[in-house]
């Protein structure tokens, strides 16, 4: 219990005044968040879970929620500082991991006109008992797309797939 509370009162890198190394996911989603929920758009969502899809046509109540696979995707830790390599360019940055067992092992952000125009992020877990692999694509205005395969040992394998398309 004691390291709970420990681990709930250490500040986030952005209160103790540390300059980020790498983009920040988690404001940028979060900023996406604010906006997604002012605009109160309807979303076309598809779930494929091992190739049946169901899909409808609904308002997001909760985006934190939804987007959540890309916030916890955020590299900014200060144990990580030296963790990626980074490649930048006008128009992107690439963001790949220097060790095998870090979860985001890839982060691509496109901009055009100074602004991101898509986010894609690689997660790999790998364990004794599962292998996860997530595929991430957030295109602002247009789509997300979560694509996960899990393969657990003994139970098999199971891919799933969640797209909204903004309307």
């Amino acid at each position: 219990m004691l390291i709970c509370f420990m681990y709930a009162c250490k500040p986030e890198i952005k209160e103790t005044g540390a300059e980020l190394k790498y983009f920040d996911i988690k404001e940028y989603f979060n900023k996406q968040d604010t906006l997604l929920k002012r605009l109160n758009r309807p979303v076309y969502k598809s779930v494929t879970h091992n190739g049946a899809t169901e899909t409808k046509k609904l308002l997001i109540e909760n985006w934190t929620r939804e987007l959540s696979s890309f916030t916890e995707s955020d590299i900014n830790k200060p144990a990580w500082k030296a963790s990626y390599t980074v490649d930048s360019s006008a128009t992107s940055i690439t963001y790949k991991a220097n060790f095998p067992d870090l979860k985001t092992r890839k982060i691509v952000i496109k901009k055009e006109n100074g602004k991101v125009s898509s986010i894609v992020i690689s997660n790999i877990i790998n364990n004794l008992l599962y292998t996860t692999t997530e595929n991430l694509s957030y295109i602002p205005g247009n789509y997300y797309q979560i694509e996960k395969t899990q393969k657990v040992k003994i139970m098999g394998a199971n891919s799933y797939r969640i797209k909204g398309v903004f309307n």
